[in-house]
């Protein structure tokens, strides 16, 4: 059931995908897959506000990161209940529950990869679920990436009755305005959300909208992520953490990234030269982004884990042997070669040759 991928320059690149469903004790059913080459190191995209793992294909918001973090690692991604392709049950919306559902997830890819340990990413309210699963299942985890996170949420920051007032007022635009074609209305959350996309990003923003959940169920996660509090428990985070945070950021302001990496033992903060909550493709932070989290998780964050036969294979590239070369070296045919560097370049969180000598001679190989 893995999906199907074909390569370009090394580089894997996502065509088509199919899901499998992690069961809940109460039943309900959480769609996950999982793309990128066999035996890369996994990381698990912990589910955020307004998903749909389906549409991310053809989202011009996701695809852009399901394809380029494909490349380097399996991309486990999955929506959480009652959004996108997952069951629902009547359990109110929380910490634990979410909690619960990244068990279940990170429980099925461990089974399906033999993989111990899985890295995790949690953007925006995400991050203190992604937390919480850190503190609680550390050996599980092996890196923890945070981008555009916040430690407590906007409940807890008000301070006025007319920020709850406006608060308030949000989540009842959403729960009446959500996906509906208004351009008024997507003006609101686009200006905050993604200021600098372009319109066929806000056009699929709005579509995103429309196919993660209905108004009601958009408004009771939002109010439910304001809710959330896990101050408590960062300074109990024992993982390797990377926290990434737009410098512009309108709608999670960079300071609360302050707060997650001053919370955290040890972790690192970079911030990112972009006004949207998160890096669109077309910008040069998403390429920062990306080269962050690859270097975080594979690079000088951590080694690879290669066999013996991928580690003679790094050892030739590292020479800068060319395929021919490294066919003669081995006995083998190119076609051989060529398969066997598509997997080492995913091992080595890189998409190309140059940088896979690079990285190759990094790791003294």
């Amino acid at each position: 059931m893995s999906p199907h991928t074909d390569s370009s320059s090394g580089a894997q690149a996502v065509s088509a995908q199919a899901f499998r469903f992690a069961q809940l004790p109460s039943g309900a059913r959480i769609a996950w897959t999982r793309s990128g080459a066999p035996g890369a190191p996994t990381l698990v995209r912990v589910a955020h506000w307004l998903t749909n793992v389906e549409y991310d294909l053809r989202s011009p918001i996701w695809r852009p990161w399901v394809e380029r973090l494909s490349r380097s690692f399996g991309l486990v991604r999955y929506d959480e209940r009652g959004c996108g392709l997952s069951g629902d049950d009547p359990r109110p919306r929380g910490l634990e529950p979410w909690v619960e559902e990244l068990e279940a997830v990170v429980e099925a890819a461990v089974d399906a990869t033999r993989e111990p340990r899985v890295a995790l990413l949690g953007v925006s309210g995400a991050a203190a679920i992604a937390i919480a699963y850190a503190v609680r299942h550390p050996e599980r985890v092996s890196r923890l990436v945070i981008l555009g996170g916040f430690l407590h949420g906007a409940l807890h920051r008000c301070r006025t009755p007319e920020d709850r007032g406006f608060l308030e007022a949000q989540w009842r635009l959403v729960e009446f305005g959500w996906g509906r074609n208004d351009p008024a209305v997507r003006e609101f959350f686009s200006s905050r959300f993604v200021p600098d996309a372009t319109p066929e990003v806000r056009a699929g923003m709005n579509e995103q909208q429309r196919r993660s959940c209905d108004g009601p169920r958009a408004a009771e996660i939002m109010r439910a992520r304001a809710e959330l509090d896990v101050r408590a428990l960062a300074p109990q985070v024992t993982v390797p953490t990377l926290v990434l945070h737009c410098d512009g950021d309108r709608a999670v302001p960079v300071e609360l990234g302050h707060d997650i990496a001053a919370s955290i033992p040890g972790a690192r903060f970079e911030s990112l030269p972009s006004a949207n909550h998160v890096p669109l493709g077309h910008e040069p932070a998403f390429a920062r982004f990306c080269d962050a989290v690859v270097d975080f998780v594979t690079g000088a964050g951590g080694t690879p884990r290669l066999t013996p036969r991928e580690r003679e294979l790094a050892g030739l590239v590292a020479q800068g042997l060319d395929n021919a070369q490294i066919a003669v070296r081995l006995g083998v045919a190119d076609k051989t070669v060529r398969n066997a560097l598509s997997a080492l370049y995913a091992k080595l969180g890189v998409d190309n040759r140059a940088r896979a000598v690079a990285r190759s001679r990094d790791l003294g190989l």
